[in-house]
């Protein structure tokens, strides 16, 4: 690999973060050995219906990156390959939990290929502790009231235990 060329290579981390976990951080963390630069890239996707705001989601991330002197992170509402060109981006990184994540993660870096050839899609795995963690399951046992402080920063659990407690509170209010 021209050495030249991997100074100047960025990559962009896209996904939901709803919420950003200790799976999405230890990615963050070995990916900022890796490369110069890396975006972490919080999606809109109004279609999941997500829990926290993209605002919320961006502040987050920001929180609790904020360590990292080569990370940064931007919300966004546009392809991700549009996103990756807007920000100058060469490498889009995706993890892979277990194997059921690699059939729509090939299909993904298809895709991206198909659409933005120049993009090469990177697949990174988290350590051991972190292969069953999801946000959808961290939400789920949030708002059932379990304990999720070992699976995301504490500025998150906060927020989820507030941002449940808010929904409460609206719901006892309704009925």
């Amino acid at each position: 690999m021209n050495t030249q060329h991997a100074h100047a290579i960025t990559a962009i981390y896209p996904g939901t973060f709803d919420p950003i976990t200790n799976g999405h951080l230890d990615l963050v963390a070995r990916a900022a050995q890796l490369y110069p630069q890396v975006i972490i890239a919080i999606a809109s996707n109004k279609t999941k219906a997500p829990l926290f705001s993209l605002s919320e989601r961006v502040a987050l991330a920001q929180e609790v990156t904020a360590h990292f002197l080569n990370v940064r992170v931007i919300g966004f509402d546009n392809l991700l390959v549009d996103c990756a060109r807007e920000h100058g981006a060469q490498v889009i990184l995706r993890g892979l939990r277990a194997v059921s994540d690699f059939e729509y993660e090939f299909q993904l870096a298809g895709m991206n290929r198909r659409l933005a050839p120049e993009l090469e899609t990177v697949f990174l795995t988290p350590a051991e502790q972190y292969e069953f963690i999801s946000s959808s399951m961290i939400r789920e046992i949030a708002r059932l009231q379990g304990d999720v402080s070992h699976f995301v920063a504490e500025k998150v659990h906060e927020k989820l235990i507030e941002k449940f407690a808010q929904r409460d509170i609206e719901t006892n209010i309704i009925n």
